[in-house]
């Protein structure tokens, strides 16, 4: 049984920083596409990064150049390192695992929630100006 555990979550002060760790089990990280995605307060839920098997990534305009995903084989753990934060980051951030590659252009699997078969439980990131 698939299993995604986010962590990492928490409360800090616009500009600080936080690193999400998303734990897989029964599930390699580096095989298909994965993704972080957030749910604002009263809003739906959006893009925030994605990373294909061969390592490319895209980011949503609001955070490129500020929020860097990553992986590491070994630990079999995907990463979502977010930096210079604003109170508009505040959010449930989610994990999610494809079956499939990520779609072509790249920022398609932002768009494209059904494409994401497992979900993680979400952590609250809360950013205070």
């Amino acid at each position: 049984q698939v299993q995604l555990v986010e962590s990492g979550g928490g409360s800090v002060q616009a500009g600080g920083s936080l690193r999400l760790s998303c734990a897989a089990s029964a599930y390699t990280v580096s095989s298909y596409c994965m993704g972080w995605f957030r749910q604002p307060p009263g809003k739906e839920r959006e893009g925030v990064a994605s990373i294909n098997s061969d390592g490319e990534t895209t980011y949503a305009d609001s955070v490129q150049g500020r929020f860097t995903i990553s992986r590491d084989d070994d630990k079999n753990t995907l990463y979502l390192l977010l930096n210079s934060l604003k109170p508009e980051d505040t959010a449930m951030y989610y994990c999610a695992a494809s079956l499939r590659y990520c779609r072509w252009p790249l920022r398609l699997s932002l768009v494209r929630q059904s494409d994401y078969k497992y979900w993680g439980q979400g952590t609250q990131v809360t950013v205070s100006s």
